[in-house]
């Protein structure tokens, strides 16, 4: 134990006390925040798009509905979202003539005043129940195209009631009329409130957390591994000391490091959150506490970050490069990127049959039954997976110990066929 406790604060200290890890631990914060505040800056500083609108129908009674959709505020100052503008140039009626004389216009070769380029052009044309909207822009995700198909059909429908002899006074009223919509929590037989939605966010949050936390401490294993094993220093370690307290040692360390940044992450904004938003503070204290949820977290966690930091320090040593290692790491990328597809499900049905399945598969298991802490699982469910997870755990970590120590003192190219021999003779 003493000496698989010197392994883990070298790998330990060998991280914290480089100049990178202090840099990595505040990119992430002040790289959020740059790009947060970017976002922002993009928003307030750059002009509305400028679109021209053409009412072509008789009456040209979608023009001012259409033109107020549009220039609905919106945003973080309340900006109009768009601008409407007089057409830079007048429009023929053919549709292919209209095209050609907005194309130096869409193009950006001819400019509106101010410099501006010409967003979009939209021509509303028809009649009665036959209208059509000509649409003229380079680009489909301008977001303006939807509100118009929406604010010219409500106008549609609209004009339609009212040919029926429903008074545009009765067509507000029934416009207006709109359930009362109440939460209730079965738990309590009381309002439903931030409270009762939070475990399910917490576990979303925690199985998400789990993830990157492989992702980071794994990655940081394989390639210290890998770097000891190209300098000889794996053969040293191992001359030194058994292969479980090398292996774990090096687990321990990497996994400190990790939750010390993470750590560091979580306690400042635990701290902003205490100090702008106390009593939803107070709601995530409460419900991590409540039913023992933070050991329930905790187990899975941990099981889940020592079967994949075991299979990646194992594939580690048996390489001397990165690229080596990325020929064993793809199927180990495929499994680690399934349950990120199932987790946004398994926060809005969690009782889906799939996501029962994959709660009883190893790789899967921490993952999903993280994300799972929402809907109650079943007891038999809870000790069910948690018992496959510890006997996978041993099984794996086994098996990862006879592969360190093969891998560590091998040489030359890792094939599959001579793993497996390793692997079989120990050796």
């Amino acid at each position: 134990m003493r000496r698989l406790l010197q392994i883990a604060a070298r790998e330990y200290v060998a991280y914290v006390r480089t100049v990178g890890f202090w840099l990595s631990m505040l990119a992430l914060p002040l790289g959020m925040a740059l790009v947060m505040g970017a976002s922002g800056y993009m928003e307030a500083s750059a002009p509305p798009p400028a679109i021209v609108l053409v009412d072509r129908t008789p009456g040209q009674i979608y023009q001012q509905p259409v033109t107020a959709a549009l220039t609905t505020p919106g945003g973080l100052r309340e900006r109009p979202r768009h601008e409407v503008v007089a057409p830079p140039v007048a429009l023929p009626g053919d549709t292919a003539a209209i095209g050609a004389a907005l194309k130096p216009w869409l193009a950006g070769e001819a400019r509106l005043p101010g410099k501006r380029k010409l967003a979009a052009a939209y021509v509303i044309h028809g009649q009665g129940e036959a209208v059509a909207v000509d649409v003229w822009t380079d680009n489909p995700l301008l977001g303006a195209t939807a509100k118009i198909r929406q604010t010219v059909a409500d106008q549609m429908q609209q004009s339609r009631l009212v040919a029926a002899g429903i008074s545009p006074a009765t067509l507000a009223e029934i416009r207006a009329l709109e359930p009362r919509i109440t939460d209730w929590s079965p738990k309590t037989s009381q309002k439903a409130s931030l409270l009762n939605r939070l475990p399910g966010v917490i576990g979303f949050g925690a199985a998400m957390l789990l993830w990157s936390v492989i992702f980071t401490g794994a990655g940081i294993l394989l390639n210290g591994v890998i770097e000891e094993k190209s300098s000889k220093v794996l053969e040293v370690l191992l001359s030194s000391a058994t292969v479980p307290e090398i292996l774990f040692g090096k687990i321990l360390g990497v996994a400190g490091v990790t939750f010390t940044v993470l750590g560091v992450w979580g306690g400042v904004g635990a701290l902003l959150m205490s100090l702008f938003a106390p009593a939803q503070a107070a709601d995530v204290g409460r419900v991590l506490l409540s039913g023992g949820l933070i050991f329930y977290f905790a187990f899975y966690l941990v099981c889940g970050y020592l079967m994949y930091a075991s299979v990646f320090t194992a594939i580690g040593s048996f390489c001397e490069t990165t690229r080596e290692a990325q020929t064993l790491l793809g199927p180990i990328m495929i499994l680690l990127t399934i349950p990120v597809i199932f987790l946004s499900q398994a926060l809005r049905r969690p009782d889906t049959p799939a996501l029962d399945i994959l709660s009883w598969i190893p790789p899967f298991t921490p993952f999903m039954m993280t994300a799972r802490a929402a809907s109650n699982p079943p007891l038999w469910q809870v000790v069910g997976t948690g018992a496959i997870m510890l006997a996978t755990v041993a099984v794996v970590v086994w098996i990862a110990g006879r592969a360190f120590r093969a891998g560590a003192l091998s040489t030359g190219k890792v094939d599959l066929k001579g793993l497996v021999a390793k692997l079989r003779g120990g050796e």
